[in-house]
């Protein structure tokens, strides 16, 4: 059978790093025994250019059609000034409601070679690999009433928490899965000594933890969270937490790999289709100069491997060859520490290294 892989380039690198990804989801699908047939579709800015709209309802379809969606990245100045209702980033707003992607996991593991990349010491960053889950389709991005109005003659703006006890149990589950696969522990992040809507995420936590009980539960105040991120990060496993907490705390952690180009991500829902795409921006600097890191776009293949295909053993296979890239001494420019000297890779490059190296471990 068949399987379809919706790739969605983007903007920016974004076509480039997916290039390079696709040549690895191929050669890593004939091991793992799948036929893949890969379509191709535009979203965000591309998407705009070509169709005046930042996702059409084609793409949608196509996306519903597919098993997965490989995504390259969104955005640009040269739609900055477009109206927040139109510009690029909400094709990738509207993908994830209407694929109903609720859960977004990403990953931040510090490779052996990049320790010294971190701005943390290495001894507080060295084998660090938690994950952070996060809900992704509800809480203040998405609540309502919001907007702005000028009130008694002064410029007012509103948004909404909204969270409702489905939307938290589901992405509660999504997490202890995830714990229970790898170290049994979860921290719940939440900001319950004020916000009614974090006693609840607390009171539904704690509710599904009773059929987890092989995994140890700790909840944990956003703010002294985040401190802890860059004081003891080796003390975290797996992190759940709502929408607006999750992307910035996902971001801090990403920051202590070191390098945006590093770290994947995917967005899983109840629908089957995932979506899996790097982390890093569209880096509209660097675009079209064989410049960009592809590592991270083909990380998201190895956790497409793994969630959507339940294929770990090759999805592994995929990491070891990234690590056997690195250890070897190969780096993209943004991998290369500040007084370094040290000959860099293009994108393409770095690609043909990784196929090499996945090619070697057969």
């Amino acid at each position: 059978m068949t399987e379809k892989i919706l790739v969605l380039p983007g903007d920016g690198i974004g076509p480039e790093v997916t290039r390079q990804a696709c040549r690895v989801l191929e050669v890593a699908a004939a091991r793992a025994g799948l036929g893949l047939e890969l379509d191709m579709g535009a979203i965000g800015g591309a998407s705009i250019d070509a169709h005046g709209e930042p996702l059409t309802d084609a793409v949608v379809a196509q996306a519903r059609a597919s098993r997965a969606v490989l995504l390259g990245a969104v955005g640009g100045p040269k739609w900055d000034a477009m109206p927040v209702t139109t510009r690029p980033e909400k094709g990738l707003l509207r993908i994830r409601k209407e694929l109903g992607l609720f859960a977004n996991l990403r990953p931040a593991t510090v490779f052996p070679a990049l320790a010294g990349a971190s701005t943390l010491r290495p001894e507080v960053v060295d084998g660090i690999d938690l994950l952070v889950v996060r809900e992704l389709t509800g809480g203040i991005y998405f609540g309502e009433p919001r907007g702005r109005a000028l009130v008694d003659g002064r410029r007012e703006a509103r948004n909404t928490m909204v969270y409702d006890e489905v939307e938290i149990d589901r992405i509660t589950r999504v997490a202890f899965d995830a714990a229970r696969r790898r170290k049994r522990h979860l921290t719940h992040v939440h900001k319950a000594n004020v916000l009614e809507v974090s006693q609840l995420w607390m009171e539904v936590v704690d509710e599904v933890a009773k059929d987890y009980d092989d995994v140890e539960l700790v909840h944990q105040l956003v703010d002294s969270c985040a401190m802890l991120l860059v004081r003891d990060p080796a003390r975290f496993d797996v992190l759940v937490t709502g929408n607006l907490f999750g992307d910035i705390l996902s971001d801090e952690a990403a920051m202590i790999t070191g390098s945006l180009g590093m770290l994947p991500s995917a967005s899983l829902g109840e629908g089957g289709v995932g979506l899996y795409e790097p982390v890093h921006g569209s880096a509209p600097d660097i675009a079209g100069q064989d410049l960009a890191n592809p590592l991270a776009a083909i990380l998201s293949v190895a956790m497409m491997l793994e969630h959507t295909f339940e294929r770990a053993d090759v999805a592994n296979d995929v990491r070891g060859a990234v690590t056997a890239a690195l250890e070897a001494g190969h780096r993209t420019g943004d991998l290369v520490l500040d007084g370094e000297e040290r000959e860099t890779l293009g994108c393409r490059a770095m690609g043909d290294v990784v196929l090499a190296e996945f090619e070697r471990s057969a």
